[in-house]
């Protein structure tokens, strides 16, 4: 959600930025919230003279009864009673207006960073840098679901008769090597000054509302019934949420927390071929990284975030890349995000296996997270990014280590979490 003030001083300003995100069916909300907030004003005026009038004369109604005045003090009492009335009227309508205006607020996106490449949707992304050399070897890469049900790591049958599609099961060596490299992301955040949480996995609707935009929730929350709770999708909605109606001590910034969590999905929609095995899925497993910092820091913290995600997923032996999302492909609340995405030996192309996202103070703003400084009171930054989620990021593992002879080389950062073991072969 943005400043109401860029929109009373600069309508064209959120116009453009409206343009370049090619919402245009948004822009008469700018139109509308304009005239609401100056009827909100002239509202506010008014009740204020009201009230100081009524304060005024009420308080000469004491000194006419004292001097034995009735009429003349009965007479203001009703016009003291009729100033009430109209305040209250008044009231009421700067309460319908703030909803309306709130309302449409948070439907107005986000101002994007300069620097974010102007595109309609993901197709025109931006490559920004690769990391490592894509490989391809000189053997078939089998699909992933293969390899894992070739060295009896997985059953989706099982998970299909207890839960439906889009769930499954790991099992044995695959199961640990997927608990290796979520402990391992979590211990390569802890080494770099993130505080280590597990959050809760169920938030209240306001929290949602205030992490993300309404199209994102319709599209991945699942809610509980007859509960004001809904299933998270990502820990970074209960770690910012943590902060909610806050103001946090200046000492204590900037915040930098990485949580794990398990995060549920819709994920609606026919997906191909692919989607057999674990590109989609219901349920899955995550390490995230937040930061909650001062406004001035955030775009530092953003380019140390993506990179501490490159970092993972190289001490892997992973090629990525990182991809620029343009400005048609940036939800709502976000100025800036990226995707960083793992080289597929089998494909012969790249996928997403992270995200990081600056979201400036517009979860702040909506969630009220805020500091004190020398200008009074202000809303922080947030900030969030994967460090290594499951199954994608193990996808991109059990390829880029597969061998010709159908086992898994275990890159040596995730054996200490294996028992020192250096391959998984079938048994």
């Amino acid at each position: 959600m943005i400043d109401i003030k860029l929109i009373r001083e600069n309508k064209d300003l959120v116009k453009e930025n409206i343009k370049k995100k090619f919402q245009d069916e948004k822009l008469p909300l700018v139109d509308e919230v304009f005239e609401m907030d100056t009827k909100v004003r002239e509202t506010q005026v008014k009740m204020d003279n009201l009230k100081a009038d009524k304060n005024k004369m009420s308080s000469e109604i004491g000194k006419l009864m004292k001097d034995k005045k009735i009429d003349a003090a009965n007479e203001i009492k009703e016009k003291v009673s009729n100033m009430a009335e109209e305040i209250a009227s008044l009231e009421e309508e700067k309460e319908n207006l703030d909803k309306e205006i709130r309302e449409r607020m948070l439907v107005i996106p986000n101002i994007i960073d300069e620097s974010v490449p102007i595109g309609k949707d993901d197709t025109e992304n931006v490559e920004v840098e690769r990391f490592g050399e894509p490989v391809i070897p000189d053997y078939e890469v089998p699909y992933h679901a293969d390899i894992i049900e070739n060295l009896n790591g997985m059953d989706k049958d099982a998970a299909g008769r207890t839960s439906g599609e889009g769930f499954y099961y790991l099992l044995g060596d695959i199961a640990r090597l997927h608990e290796a490299m979520i402990a391992y992301g979590r211990d390569f955040m802890i080494d770099k000054g993130f505080t280590y949480a597990i959050p809760p996995f169920m938030i209240h609707a306001d929290v949602v509302t205030g992490v993300m935009s309404f199209p994102e929730m319709e599209a991945m929350m699942y809610k509980i019934e007859n509960e004001d709770l809904y299933l998270i999708g990502t820990s970074e909605h209960s770690m910012i949420g943590n902060f909610k109606d806050q103001i946090i001590k200046k000492e204590e910034l900037p915040i930098n927390m990485t949580s794990y969590s398990p995060c549920f999905r819709k994920e609606g929609g026919a997906h191909g071929l692919e989607e057999r095995g674990l590109y989609r899925v219901h349920q899955f497993e995550k390490q995230e990284m937040i930061v909650v910092c001062e406004p001035e820091e955030s775009m530092d913290w953003y380019n140390k975030m993506w990179k501490y995600t490159v970092e993972i997923f190289r001490n892997m032996d992973i090629p990525v890349r990182q991809l620029e999302c343009c400005s048609g492909d940036l939800a709502d609340l976000k100025v800036k995000s990226c995707d960083i995405e793992a080289w597929s030996p089998r494909q012969q192309k790249y996928f997403e296996v992270a995200s990081c996202s600056n979201l400036g103070d517009a979860q702040a703003r909506r969630l009220g997270i805020r500091t004190k400084g020398e200008k009074g009171t202000y809303y922080l930054h947030t900030l969030n990014n994967t460090v290594v989620a499951s199954p994608r990021g193990l996808i991109a593992l059990i390829e880029n280590n597969y061998q010709k002879d159908g086992s898994i080389k275990i890159p040596k950062v995730l054996q200490p979490y294996m028992g020192g073991k250096e391959v998984i072969e079938k048994k």
